[in-house]
């Protein structure tokens, strides 16, 4: 009987092994999303979902906005650990909002089991192409020395208080010794439109949004916030040029609960990374502006840590804060 036993594991192995991870669980895998549908967070999951289904099956997404992305990344760290519910983990909901809310429905540092990072999008500084030429700025020294000359006469507007345009705004504002004053506003969108339109001066923007207003001319790049060169913006010299180490970018990736099992997560991570270095992903990300960021679970837990770090102290000086 043991013998018999013994076979029927030792066949059983290689066909677990060869059969989609949901299929194998009788459920297919629920990916939840923090933010609505429709958003490069979103579109990109759908684009992985469809990518690793040869090798785990049927992914399914499921959309939970809300409280800044809160409400979905508490749905992930409240699911059971069996590998069949996982869900992104971006800037906001892992390095933002622990400092930015009061209260916190989940621990980012130990209510996840990191999976893998996936994207990182650069932000820009950019300015109305008209101001730019009316105030004779066409780098980020010209912009230092506007502000450092004319105290108080810049502006600057985001997505809103605690957004990653405000916060890079406030590092930006520390680093280079000037006062702007931050004008938030009701999402990107209108914040976008307000420099457009000449009511404020530079936003920092994701590059994906400002990137067809800085081809049209109507907005000019001066720097990107990554500590190298975009290679979507070439031009563009990076801030850290400026000032070392300066980096604010728009990142995310996929985590599950705390306690799913290491060999659940390490074929979770083979899957993910694979559909993220398949050559058709890459080209489908690139049109997106968004760069395919592959790691070990090791490697993306460590780089959690390092950035919820960063923003406690980037969140603090800012004094924005949520109730």
């Amino acid at each position: 009987m043991k013998r018999r036993t013994l076979l029927l594991s030792s066949l059983a192995a290689p066909l677990a092994l060869s059969t989609p991870w949901s299929l194998a669980q009788g459920r297919p895998i629920r990916l939840i999303v923090p933010y609505a549908a429709g958003g490069p967070i979103d579109v990109t999951a759908r684009v992985l979902a469809e990518r690793v289904k040869d090798s785990l099956g049927s992914v399914i997404i499921e959309n939970r906005p809300g409280g800044g992305g809160n409400i979905g990344a508490d749905a992930v760290a409240k699911a059971a650990p069996d590998g069949l519910t996982i869900g992104i983990a971006a800037t906001a909901t892992h390095a933002v909002n622990p400092w930015l809310y009061s209260r916190m429905p989940y621990n980012a540092a130990t209510d996840f089991a990191p999976i893998t990072q996936m994207l990182r999008v650069p932000n820009v500084l950019v300015m109305n192409a008209d101001t730019a030429q009316r105030l004779k700025i066409n780098s980020l020294a010209d912009l230092i020395a506007y502000g450092r000359a004319n105290p108080g006469k810049l502006n600057y507007g985001s997505g809103g208080n605690g957004s990653a345009g405000h916060l890079a705004g406030e590092m930006f504002k520390a680093q280079a010794g000037i006062f702007a004053v931050h004008i938030p506003f009701n999402g990107g969108n209108p914040a976008q439109l307000a420099l457009l339109s000449g009511q404020v001066d530079f936003n920092f923007d994701n590059l994906a949004t400002a990137a067809p207003n800085i081809r049209s001319g109507k907005l000019r790049a001066i720097a990107v916030t990554t500590l190298a060169r975009s290679p979507a913006l070439p031009d563009a010299p990076p801030v850290a040029d400026t000032f070392k180490g300066f980096s604010i970018d728009t990142w995310w990736g996929l985590v599950a609960p705390a306690a799913t099992p290491r060999e659940v997560v390490a074929r979770l991570n083979a899957a993910f990374v694979a559909a993220l270095n398949a050559p058709e992903t890459r080209t489908r990300f690139a049109s997106l502006l968004a760069e395919p960021v592959p790691t070990t679970p090791e490697q993306f837990g460590a780089f959690l840590k390092t950035e919820l770090a960063k923003y406690e102290k980037v969140v603090k000086a800012s004094g924005a804060k949520v109730d």
